[in-house]
């Protein structure tokens, strides 16, 4: 089973506004960055779970109801969903942001647990548009961290990540992966989120390797129990700015 740090999120948290009793959800707090195609805000929720805003439009990525209360959230315009794990495609919480013109995509395993929704299934290395923004899907997958029965957690070609491509800027999201060598050739994304766990993802040297090969501006550990950022600040060095 896998471990988070629990981060409820409630309205109270987000300052949502009521009137005459009734309230509605207002945007988390985060970071903005300024885009070709518009000012994008990443708000990390906890665990493996990032909200996006931008040109008033909300993009939810593997909503976990664990770390979040979905509907006291704007609803998602867009919700990307990594893989099938529990923490990742979790029905409480996806199925409380999603409307009928949410654009929904998915890892193939993923996808066919999401029924009788629609969902756009992408496999690593395939890409797909939404409102002028270009969402790539990339490997995720486990090098050296195995179940007891020998496999991997999160075998070659089964998951996603992406890379969210605002003209050219870059948000990449790792999802469950290991310090993979495809890192490489996305070097220089503007933004980052790296899984800092154990068994599943990574230590925190490969974690460091792996930043030095994606070379990203902005790095947000993610999906982690502990994380020293002072420690991994010094350790990927100044041009890189851990979040």
């Amino acid at each position: 089973m896998k471990k988070w740090a629990p981060l409820l999120i409630l309205c109270a948290a987000w300052a949502c506004s009521s009137a005459g009793g009734d309230s509605e959800p207002s945007a988390a707090p985060g970071d903005k960055y300024s885009t070709p195609l518009g000012d994008v805000l990443v708000s990390p929720l906890g665990h493996g779970s990032v909200m996006l805003s931008w040109n008033g439009k909300t993009i939810q990525i593997d909503p976990f109801s664990q770390v979040a209360d979905y509907t006291q959230l704007p609803p998602a315009d867009l919700l990307l969903i990594t893989h099938e794990h529990y923490d990742h495609l979790d029905p409480a919480a996806w199925k409380a942001t999603v409307t009928p013109d949410t654009q929904i995509i998915a890892s193939a395993k993923a996808a066919e647990q999401m029924g009788p929704f629609t969902v756009q299934t992408l496999n690593n290395g395939n890409s797909a548009s939404w409102n002028g923004l270009t969402i790539q899907a990339v490997p995720a997958y486990n090098l050296w961290h195995k179940r007891p029965d020998g496999g991997f957690f999160h075998p070659k070609g089964e998951g996603n990540g992406y890379i969210l491509h605002f003209g050219d800027f870059r948000l990449y999201i790792g999802g469950d992966t290991e310090n993979i060598e495809e890192m490489a050739s996305w070097a220089g994304t503007d933004v980052a989120f790296l899984p800092k766990n154990l068994p599943y993802t990574m230590t925190d040297e490969m974690f460091v390797d792996a930043a030095k090969r994606l070379q990203p501006k902005n790095l947000y550990p993610y999906h982690y129990e502990q994380a020293d950022k002072e420690a991994l600040q010094q350790a990927v060095g100044d041009k890189i700015k851990i979040r």
